[in-house]
């Protein structure tokens, strides 16, 4: 017999399951083919379906090529917390800065709040440094001048500082001496919890808290004094705040990461020049 219609498309389909000794129909479906197209779609959906849920919510997922592992979120977070805490940093030299800048030029005291809400500071220049120093050659003669003649120090005159009497700030063993260029101030070893006082009459212009220094006070006094006091675990005083000589004013210690003893970091500056505290105090 002869094949009918050898170039007819079929279109209705049997899938039959025939025992293999027997021959027998165990199960046949009939269909068309409609029903062949719709079938291989849904199945092929299915399998992307499966395979989406797989690499979705299954470790699988990590074998594609540049998905992050455990270890690299866990190293996108630190990365981020690092940021968050050198931000944190910028922001409160900033604002030590700030403060400085305007003692060492005589301008009034900042307002601390506004200075944190625009973490900015006019000491952090774009300038370079060619510009920088011709700046604060002038801002030292300028300085200078105003004190020879006595404005904004009224009719009092200034004393040297050989006959200023220094309150010692604690009693210690200086670890590190002054430096005028690499190290300007002082580090005088004490245990942890010892007081800190004033060593002159003066007023609280700066107080703060720093990483790698601790807390932080700064006191402005007469004749264009400014003494700086870190390495503190407490303060005892606040910004704005009036002090006498020999007043507490911080707790030391607890608080430096480079150095294996607790020590109070002291600064004593003068008309922009810092000076070797050791000269006028004897610790």
């Amino acid at each position: 017999m002869g094949r009918q219609n050898p170039g007819r498309i079929p279109q209705k389909f049997r899938l039959s399951l025939v025992d293999d000794e027997t021959h027998n129909t165990l199960r046949s479906i009939r269909f068309g083919r409609a029903k062949l197209i719709y079938g291989l779609i849904t199945a092929v959906l299915a399998l992307m379906l499966i395979a989406y849920l797989l690499f979705a919510f299954t470790p699988l997922r990590t074998t594609i090529p540049g998905y992050p592992n455990a270890h690299s979120r866990r190293q996108a977070v630190a990365n981020a917390i690092k940021i968050d805490s050198l931000e944190n940093a910028v922001s409160r030299w900033n604002l030590y800065a700030e403060s400085l800048s305007r003692v060492l030029t005589g301008e009034a005291s900042i307002d601390l709040d506004s200075l944190v809400r625009t973490s900015t500071a006019r000491y952090l220049s774009d300038k370079d440094r060619a510009e920088l120093a011709r700046r604060d050659s002038v801002l030292q003669a300028t300085v200078i001048k105003e004190e020879q003649f006595g404005v904004g120090s009224g009719a009092e005159r200034d004393l040297p500082l050989e006959g200023i009497h220094f309150f010692t700030p604690l009693k210690g063993v200086v670890a590190k001496g002054y430096d005028r260029v690499v190290y300007p101030g002082i580090d005088v070893t004490a245990p942890t919890g010892t007081v800190v006082s004033a060593v002159l009459d003066g007023t609280v212009i700066f107080t703060g808290w720093d990483a790698e220094q601790g807390y932080i006070i700064l006191i402005q006094h007469r004749d264009n004094l400014l003494s700086i006091y870190t390495n503190n675990q407490k303060l005892l005083r606040n910004s704005g705040d009036a002090v006498k000589a020999g007043t507490p004013i911080a707790l030391v210690g607890g608080t430096s990461r480079q150095a294996q003893t607790d020590h109070l970091h002291f600064e004593l500056w003068q008309n922009g020049q810092s000076l070797d505290p050791t000269r006028f105090i004897s610790f």
